[in-house]
């Protein structure tokens, strides 16, 4: 197996990041905007609301472990990965469609529809993005190569985070002529078919090239055992869950936090004063902070080649919490400070997804070298399940402290409530975040030099084996 038939294509990459430019207009609607659909729009309460989607979450992630296993057996012409690309992306499009739509039922029958749209909607994404995370550890042996293709994903992401965050109110409202219902199930349909066209330009771009060592017939106990055992991949799972809190807390009460904490606000610009209103604050606010986070995904191979993998995400995540701290001493008028903050915590915690998504790779060459056999679908379901485990914790958390402060819905919140959206803006997230941290600089252990040395015997392993690229 030579380095260079582990080489990627530019265009490769790019038809790889187009998945995540996919899955993100999903994620990125759920991640920003959930909690207020179902509590502005649906009509549901804010404990109700962040309980239900907690459970749907924790249900998923359990999922995921099943889907792993299920694609690290699939057999296709096309591979293990990439016909899930093709095969679920209808299904997902019409479950994320329902998930958007408020029907005329009662209270009762508004949560099971809820409970029940939400968590299909869920279960076909991680059918889709399970596979599609899992193909980054098998398109090239070579690590450099992997975080290149793992920051051509996020640049999808953020992108796709980008188009979100400028556009959801926005056609929300233009859609809906009135009725907001009836604009989020718009908008949604319209992110779901572009979805669509961009699985499928990943599916026809990608090619898999990583094939198993082992010989033997795949056993699932084995391969739960082999997780189980794999002490890097357990770190990064953690730290994942931390991160995750550190993000979702925020992400999941911005829109409560402009609308009732900033509010309207009279901005000059140029010697020409302006009037905004929160939903304009609140797209400008997300729009800067996916541009400001895409800016420091392409960094990523720049930051890993400099620092490391391992230490650059210490130094990043280090930014990010101080940055994101800040927002405590902010005021409702500090638009500036708003946004520069927003801007300069986004550069710092934008390369950590991918950076981790490629730790991962990591883990599995890990796995592959010291028990010969190899789980990639498993080891990032596993992953992605800390994702949804870490969103479940996040969202709950979140919509149990709104309750809590005493929030309701489109009136004017009591000085509890305010704090309470003041402190999930900055000090509350940065608590998981040093967490993260701490498990980072004192045990996890895959740093350069050893997955140098790891890549060279697994190497040596398939040369005897008589295995080659695809």
């Amino acid at each position: 197996m030579t380095t260079e038939s582990q080489k990627l294509s530019f265009w490769e990459k790019g038809g790889y990041g187009c998945g995540d430019f996919a899955s993100v207009l999903f994620w990125q609607t759920i991640m920003v905007y959930l909690l207020f659909f179902y509590t502005d729009v649906f009509g549901l309460t804010a404990a109700a609301a962040g309980t239900m989607t907690a459970i749907s979450r924790v249900l998923d992630a359990f999922f995921d472990v099943g889907i792993g296993m299920t694609a690290d057996r699939t057999k296709t012409r096309w591979g293990k990965f990439r016909p899930y690309l093709i095969w679920m992306a209808l299904p997902l499009a019409i479950a994320a469609v329902l998930a958007f739509s408020t029907p005329n039922f009662s209270a009762t029958g508004k949560i099971i529809y809820a409970y029940a749209t939400f968590i299909a909607f869920m279960f076909f994404y991680s059918a889709i993005n399970i596979p599609y995370t899992s193909l980054l550890g098998v398109i090239s042996g070579e690590p450099d190569e992997r975080t290149s293709a793992s920051s051509f994903k996020f640049v999808g992401a953020y992108t796709a985070g980008i188009v979100v965050s400028a556009t959801a109110l926005p056609l929300a409202e233009y859609f809906g002529g009135g009725s907001s219902a009836k604009g989020w199930q718009t908008t949604m349909s319209l992110y779901a078919v572009v979805a669509i066209i961009f699985f499928v330009i990943t599916f026809l771009s990608t090619h898999e090239r990583i094939q198993p060592i082992a010989r033997e017939k795949a056993s699932i106990r084995n391969d739960l055992k082999d997780v189980a055992g794999n002490t890097p991949w357990i770190i990064l799972f953690v730290v994942t869950i931390l991160l995750i809190l550190f993000v979702c807390i925020r992400l999941s009460i911005t829109v409560h936090y402009f609308k009732y904490y900033i509010g309207t606000q009279e901005f000059t610009i140029f010697g020409t004063s302006h009037k905004y209103d929160f939903e304009w604050l609140v797209s400008a606010f997300n729009v800067v902070g996916q541009a400001a986070s895409l800016v420091g995904v392409v960094l990523v191979p720049w930051f890993s080649r400099k620092l490391g993998r391992k230490n650059a995400a210490i130094a990043l995540f280090v930014g990010a919490i101080v940055l994101t701290s800040l927002f405590v001493f902010l005021r409702p008028g500090d638009l500036f400070w708003i946004f520069l903050l927003q801007i300069l915590s986004s550069i710092a915690g934008g390369p950590l997804s991918p950076l981790l998504w490629a730790m991962y790779a990591d883990t599995a060459d890990y796995s592959e070298w010291k028990t010969g056999r190899r789980a990639t679908g498993l080891v990032y379901s596993a992953s992605i399940m800390s994702n949804k485990l870490g969103w479940a914790v996040g969202t709950i958390f979140a919509g149990w402290i709104l309750s809590m402060t005493g929030f309701r819905a489109n009136v004017m919140q009591n000085a509890e409530v305010l704090a309470g959206l003041k402190s999930m803006m900055s000090i509350i997230p940065a608590v998981p975040g040093v967490i993260a941290l701490i498990l980072l600089i004192f045990f996890y252990k895959l740093d350069e030099p050893a997955m140098e040395r790891i890549k060279s015997e697994i190497g040596a392993r398939r040369e005897a084996a008589g295995l080659t690229t695809n």
